[in-house]
Formats: structure tokens, sequence, C-alpha cells
């Protein structure tokens, strides 16, 4: 089956995916993770990527980020260009480094930016890398750290994470609360793109609405609600039509 395109528009919210290239590791040491972070702040400063949540893991990455001067796909090769470019150097290698394309699915605001804040920042507690939250807070390379002001990222948009919480010093409060709250919900497929089959919880509640006269739009690439999705799709069928 041939791939589908990308889904983008101006001011878009991406949840992008990363992994290395037969599960390698694509991050060795902290040089590696710094220059990442490196080539990712430069897509910031200029004007390209609004980041608001991330995280490196030694095989993989995710960053929750909205568009900005230009499209995902050219910001996104800036980045990855330049990472694997510096990475090949520093280890005379060559060749690919991660694994197929990058997986990316475009979320609809709310609930999702909050939620997946979330659920990233807590990739590192999933996977056994860090104790719990206390040591999750202090953990440098996921922007929770950022966040909870333990570690300073200039480039990372917190205000807007704020923004759901209210005041500055209450905020960092409440945030922290709201990411307790997510330590037992483990592993959320939902969240990792389906559109509204994976919003609803899966295709048993799809068929449930179908039996009941409720029609439901779905497209893996993207992640929201029925109407969110058909208007995504209106605007690809009209630039492809354009185009």
């Amino acid at each position: 089956m041939a791939r589908q395109p990308r889904l983008d528009a101006p001011g878009s919210l991406h949840h992008v995916m990363g992994r290395g290239i037969e599960r390698t590791n694509i991050f060795r040491i902290d040089r590696d993770l710094e220059d990442f972070l490196n080539q990712l702040s430069e897509q910031c400063e200029e004007g390209n990527l609004i980041v608001y949540a991330w995280c490196l893991l030694s095989n993989h990455f995710h960053l929750l980020v909205r568009t900005g001067r230009q499209s995902i796909s050219r910001s996104m090769k800036k980045l990855l260009t330049g990472y694997v470019v510096n990475f090949n150097l520093r280890y005379k290698r060559t060749g690919h480094l991660f694994q197929n394309r990058y997986k990316l699915i475009i979320c609809e605001n709310d609930p999702y930016l909050l939620e997946l804040t979330r659920y990233i920042h807590l990739n590192p507690v999933r996977a056994g890398i860090v104790g719990g939250l206390k040591e999750l807070n202090q953990y440098r390379w996921s922007g929770h750290s950022v966040i909870m002001g333990r570690v300073e990222r200039k480039w990372q948009d917190i205000g807007t994470v704020f923004g759901y919480f209210g005041r500055e010093r209450e905020a960092v409060k409440k945030y922290e609360q709201y990411v307790r709250e997510g330590l037992s919900q483990g592993r959320r497929p939902e969240l990792v793109g389906g559109g509204l089959i994976r919003s609803l919880g899966g295709w048993s509640q799809v068929l449930s609405l179908r039996r009941k006269g409720m029609k439901v739009t779905s497209d893996e690439r993207i992640l929201g609600g029925d109407k969110f999705i058909q208007r995504l799709m209106s605007e690809a069928r009209r630039e492809k039509r354009r185009r």
C-alpha cells in the first residue's frame, strides 16, 4: 500500500516520533543528546517550530510541536539531516540512522496538547529510566524538567502549558499533580494516531456508534474529533486539487 502524504497546515499541532533503524541507539552519549537539542533549538529560533513537549530516549524520540514559518516536513528534514550528519562524523559511520519516515500525527489542540504533554513527558518513567516523578523532575532529556524549573531550555514554550493551570506559582504545582495522575495510566495507544477511532477507544466504540446511526470519520494520521478530521481532510483535498 502506498504511503499516505503528510498532513500539514500553518500553525498545526503535531506529535512527531522517530526511531533508530533496526532499533539501533540514536543517542549514545550526552553529547549526542545535546546536539539533537541544539538542532531543535535552531528550528525554534528561526521561527519554524514551537516546542511544547519532548523526550529523548536511547533509540527514539518524541516531540510535540506547532508549525511556524514553514512546513513540518521542511523543519524535520533540517533537524534530522543536521543531526545525522554530525552523528555520522562523530562515529565515522555512513548511511541511514532513522528507521523509515518519522511518524507524524496532526492533533486537535484541545484536549490533546495537554494530554500529549503529559504522555510524552512520562516516557522515561514507563521505560524504567527514572524511578518516579521525583527523579523525572530532574531528568535532563525531557521537557518535564524544564516546566518544573529544574533545567533551562529557553527555546521550549512553557507558558502555553502553564496557561491551562492558572497563575504561575500555582501552575507548577497543578501541572505536577496532573502528571502524577497520569502515572497509573501506563501506555496509551489511543494517543498515537488513528483519528476518532483511537480517540473513542477503538473499533468497538466506533461500531457501537454506527449501530446507533452515528457516522464517524477516522484517519491514522490524525488525533482528534470527527469535525476536526473532516475539516482537515477537506483542506487536504482542496490542496491536492490546487497542486
